[in-house]
């Protein structure tokens, strides 16, 4: 783990007091899995801390800048605090605004890991409520913004619970996004997927469908997410 709070990494430490949403498997997967290689301009939408962001950056070119957009006020000053005591500070840009009103050149790569849960659940805290709930940022904004900003060829990474994966691949095409990869992520063997890693761009293609299973049947990490991981977890 790490210091006072948050969690150290390789090459780089978050702190995740002032964000309702912390350090978590997902967005960890999300930014080991995302394809940044080719990419020069890359966007974080809901960058949070600033997690995804960094790891996209130490996976990336040194050419290849990074824009991570927050709405809320303390988890944006973090993700800068978190920016700033990294090896990518020159790299990395955190903006406070709402992805509905931001206006940039085209993206070749955005990734979001989104909120998910239904507008009507409860939280005691309003930030994690805003973060979480889909009222904040639903489907149809998601991709609204993503086909906005995206460049011509560039494609949209997300981590999303199954059913919502599902209701995103339903609406795409009317953003003129269609499924790359659909890859199905299991917590342990022998379990159903309950989280999807997925790639969207523009125009039809074939989808490439795979699955990376989290925990042996054993109770280990399996050899994929080691692969995928190592590069940023301390004891891997």
């Amino acid at each position: 783990m790490g210091r006072s709070s948050g969690f150290t990494f390789k090459q780089f430490h978050i702190d995740h007091d002032r964000c309702a949403m912390k350090v978590g498997t997902d967005g960890i997967l999300l930014g080991a899995w995302a394809p940044v290689a080719d990419a020069r301009r890359v966007l974080d939408i809901g960058t949070g801390s600033g997690l995804i962001a960094l790891m996209l950056a130490q996976r990336s070119t040194n050419d290849c800048r990074i824009d991570g957009v927050e709405l809320d006020k303390d988890a944006a000053e973090q993700a800068r605090d978190n920016v700033a005591a990294s090896p990518w500070a020159s790299r990395v840009t955190i903006i406070e605004n709402a992805i509905q009103d931001y206006q940039a050149v085209p993206y070749d790569l955005i990734v979001s890991n989104p909120p998910y849960f239904l507008a009507g659940q409860v939280f005691s805290d309003p930030a994690r409520a805003l973060a979480r709930h889909t009222g904040a940022l639903g489907p149809h904004a998601l991709l609204a913004a993503s086909r906005r900003l995206l460049s011509q060829d560039g494609r949209l990474a997300l981590v999303l619970p199954t059913a919502m994966a599902d209701e995103i691949l339903c609406i795409s095409a009317d953003y003129d996004l269609y499924s790359l990869c659909y890859t199905a992520v299991i917590t342990r063997e022998g379990k159903e997927a309950n989280r999807v890693l997925l790639l969207l761009g523009r125009g039809l293609s074939r989808c490439e469908q795979g699955e990376i299973v989290i925990h042996s049947t054993a109770g280990g990490y399996s050899d994929r997410y080691i692969q995928l991981t190592h590069p940023f977890y301390l004891k891997m």
